[in-house]
């Protein structure tokens, strides 16, 4: 037995689809009236990286997405900003000149984001470049067709490689929970991330029809628990790909607190990867429509 199977074997990947389906549904159901708050909203805004992965973005564009982040704090001192801004690996020096927002991260997706279809060198490389450029956070994507093959060693080795080459930054591993579809495999995928270095793991790049779900979110608090207490390390969550609405945040929310627990409700463990999502909070929060976010 190899290295990485036997780290799976220590844990419970085994999950049945139906029961988690209606594990997750009990959850959200006997949980969201009570988390259905202000504060939640304001707690969910304060945990977005705010996202712009378009193919017309360019240097400008970037540089205005940037600029509403920076005057948030002058428009909404009450709240909190939103925990990151993320970009394609090419912007994070633009966003790293001119952010100006304290407590704001620069983040990129990298390492041949969205499919991770490329040679293991140039996604190491494009970590170090990014690190380089001014990124303080660096989301890559697993190998979804190496994890589904079970070619567990060649894609924990680059998952390896792409943490030591992002040296010091926040380094978050996203599963494309979508690709994966079965609880088990879901299970399996996260518990590989986690012991290749992840410092935290996210459900989907959003770059495929099936995005992020409750029952994606379940499985991985539930594993990210399980690693916790058998290595002592907290491994972060977040949620990305189809979080838009207000419900979705509380969903994830009550997910999160319910399987992980209060002391997972900081932006340093829980994150929410959003565009759309940042103005709907704040027009909630606020009680009417604001677009202040690009």
């Amino acid at each position: 037995m190899d290295k990485y199977q036997d780290t799976l074997a220590k844990f419970e990947t085994e999950l049945d689809d139906e029961v988690v389906k209606a594990e997750t549904a009990r959850i959200i159901t006997e949980g969201f009236d009570e988390n259905n708050t202000t504060e939640t909203l304001k707690f969910s805004l304060g945990c977005i990286d705010l996202t712009s992965l378009n193919p017309t973005d360019n240097d400008e564009r970037i540089r205005l997405f940037t600029e509403r982040v920076n005057l948030f704090e002058e428009a909404y001192p009450e709240l909190d900003n939103v925990a990151s801004i993320c970009v394609y690996p090419n912007f994070a020096e633009t966003v790293s000149t001119f952010l100006d927002a304290d407590n704001v991260h620069t983040t990129v997706v990298s390492a041949g984001f969205p499919s991770s279809q490329t040679f293991p060198e140039i996604k190491v490389a494009e970590c170090s470049l990014a690190v380089a450029a001014g990124a303080n956070e660096v989301d890559i994507v697993i190998n979804v067709g190496q994890m589904l093959a079970g070619c567990y060693e060649e894609m924990c080795d680059t998952i390896q490689e792409c943490k030591e080459a992002c040296r010091d930054a926040i380094f978050k591993v996203i599963l494309e929970t979508g690709a994966l579809k079965k609880a088990s495999l879901i299970a399996k995928a996260s518990v590989l991330a986690m012991y290749s270095g992840a410092d935290f793991i996210k459900t989907s790049t959003g770059k495929i029809d099936i995005a992020a779900t409750p029952e994606a979110a379940y499985v991985m608090c539930r594993m990210i628990k399980a690693y916790y207490e058998k290595t002592g390390t907290r491994v972060g969550f977040k949620v990305a790909g189809g979080v838009r609405t207000p419900e979705d945040a509380v969903k994830y929310y009550t997910i999160v607190k319910t399987v992980l627990g209060e002391e997972w409700l900081t932006k340093d463990l829980y994150r929410i990867g959003a565009s759309s999502a940042a103005n709907n909070l704040l027009s909630a929060i606020v009680g009417e429509p604001t677009k202040h976010f690009l």
